[in-house]
């Protein structure tokens, strides 16, 4: 059983992540751990590169492992994959040994045949939602799988909005969301492809993609950028799914434990309700707070914030949790150490220190990774009256030349000039966009998706969810407010307060004294232990 490791139940195993990937290690521990997370089973690294190669050998040993993760699944859901009655629906995820968030690929819903929909329907007595799974596995498979370019449904799904007169997706019902999933199948079909109406084939399919995303150009640029080991590859984790999606109280959301920003002990909580976990760590839509879900689910609120205490402590660190809530039940789906800024790794190093939850020798080996960063607090010097407002993903200012894509971002920084990259929504396929400007900001997205968590790692302030930016990609042009943006203006942003201003605002900076002498007094005691 090599290939297969299991975690739910009194078969959880204790897992290393450099076998399983560090998603599977931690989802292990949580599970040990008595906290609510759906059964999975993992399928190592060590298969990476024989599926990337087509060896028969891997591929036998990933049906295997699969077939008998599967069986595991049933027995602990009491449900069959892809069955009509009762279906069983995974997620099938990757894991490297060194987090590299939003970087590698996920497929949802897998299992979802036309067979199993009625399964959902049946069980839920909710045909939108078993609709709307249905879509989601489509719409992930054609692009993630089959490698299809996602523009054209994209379009599509507009296209059945703007005909129901809908708010957005969420709003579609049941017959929308059925003809929305069959323009899914043609669209597959006219490329040339098949999307497989058998569970299993389905499965095997959506693993051999997530492993072979560690070899994606997103992939590769992030691990050359953030220095991540080139190690045996990802593992896939297979997962039991709950549903986010399944009516109004239920939901999907991102955690922090503190403010990775500013290393504040104040949780930060994006959720968004009837949703799943894409939704909200993709950036191509807005989420809901913390505050909201306090409001609306009390009891789950209360249950988060007990979580997050409960895995920083566990991990002394601070956590970036993924979870669902299906039914008003919370589920925990991932837990890792949270990306933070440089400024907030300091922050949180000295309170952790403090509180005696780290030693002095241990802040330092943890803050080795941001020696030579800039330990700034940056501001603006001078007022301006901003010209867009949106959410704060990242802290500090910056000003540069605005570029409407990663290539024009990489080209103006190139030439010399500082670089303020405007998007729509934050992707991860921008990395490399990321790494050359000197400041974000989105129309779209939230403090919690992959990217926002990628600029704060990378030091870069960034501005989220601005809804008065409208971008002309074509005309290589943006409006903020009433102001007419050309691709090379010069544009500003403030990641602390989430303002979007004209023109060129001069910078101030200012040092953290207090935690940078605290910092400096225990590498000097680091250093005299090792005389």
């Amino acid at each position: 059983m090599d290939s297969l490791y299991l975690i739910g139940g009194p078969r959880t195993q204790a897992l290393e992540p450099a076998i399983v990937g560090n998603k599977a290690a931690n989802l292990s521990r949580m599970a040990a751990m008595g906290l609510p997370v759906p059964p999975a089973f993992v399928v190592p690294t060590s298969l990476c590169a024989g599926i990337n190669k087509d060896e028969p050998a891997a591929r036998a040993a990933l049906d295997r492992a699969l077939d008998d993760g599967v069986r595991f699944l049933e027995e602990q859901t009491g449900r069959r994959f892809g069955d009509r009655r009762r279906p069983l629906l995974v997620s099938v995820r990757s894991g490297a040994p060194a987090s590299m968030p939003g970087m590698l690929d996920t497929v949802l819903d897998v299992g979802c045949t036309s067979e199993a929909v009625h399964g959902l329907i049946r069980t839920s007595g909710n045909p939108r939602f078993a609709w709307d799974c249905r879509r989601r596995f489509l719409e992930g498979y054609c692009e993630t799988v089959l490698g299809l370019d996602p523009r054209p449904l994209e379009s599509t799904l507009a296209a059945v909005i703007a005909e129901e007169g809908a708010a957005g997706d969420a709003a579609l019902d049941g017959e929308a969301l059925e003809r929305f999933a069959a323009e899914c199948l043609g669209h597959a079909a006219k490329s040339g492809a098949d999307v497989p109406d058998d569970a299993h084939a389905q499965l095997r399919a959506a693993a051999c993609a997530v492993y072979r995303s560690w070899e994606s150009d997103k992939a590769r640029a992030y691990r050359r950028l953030t220095g991540v080991a080139e190690t045996d590859g990802t593992a896939v984790t297979v997962q039991a799914m709950v549903f986010g999606n399944r009516g109004r109280e239920c939901g999907a959301g991102v955690a922090f434990s503190r403010d990775p920003s500013t290393g504040a002990k104040t949780p930060v909580i994006d959720v968004m309700f009837e949703a799943q976990g894409e939704d909200v760590v993709s950036g191509r839509r807005t989420p809901d707070t913390g505050e909201t879900l306090a409001a609306r689910l009390p009891t789950v609120s209360t249950e988060l914030l007990a979580a997050l205490a409960t895995l920083e402590s566990a991990f002394r660190d601070v956590q970036d949790v993924e979870f669902t809530i299906e039914n008003r039940r919370l589920w925990l789906l991932q837990t890792r150490a949270a990306k933070r800024t440089p400024r907030a790794a300091l922050r949180i190093a000295v309170d952790d220190v403090r509180a005696g939850l780290i030693t002095p020798a241990e802040a330092v080996a943890r803050l080795r990774d941001i020696e030579g960063a800039r330990l700034v607090v940056t501001r603006f010097g001078t007022a301006a009256e901003p010209i867009g407002a949106g959410v704060p993903a990242a802290p500090g200012v910056a000003a540069g030349r605005t570029a409407f894509d990663s290539a024009t971002a990489q080209e103006l920084a190139a030439k010399g000039d500082p670089v303020i990259l405007a998007r729509p929504d934050t992707s991860t396929a921008d990395v490399a966009g990321f790494a050359a400007a000197a400041g974000i900001v989105t129309t779209t997205g939230g403090r919690t998706a992959h990217a926002a968590l990628v600029a704060r790692q990378m030091g870069k302030p960034c501005v989220v969810a601005c809804q008065a930016l409208a971008i002309d990609e074509a005309a290589r042009r943006a409006r903020v407010g009433g102001v007419s943006i050309a691709e090379g203006d010069w544009l500003s942003i403030d990641g602390d307060a989430g303002a979007v201003f004209a023109g060129r605002l001069p910078i101030v900076d200012t040092r953290p004294e207090e935690d940078l002498a605290a910092w400096m007094q225990w590498k000097e005691q680091a250093a005299d232990a090792a005389i």
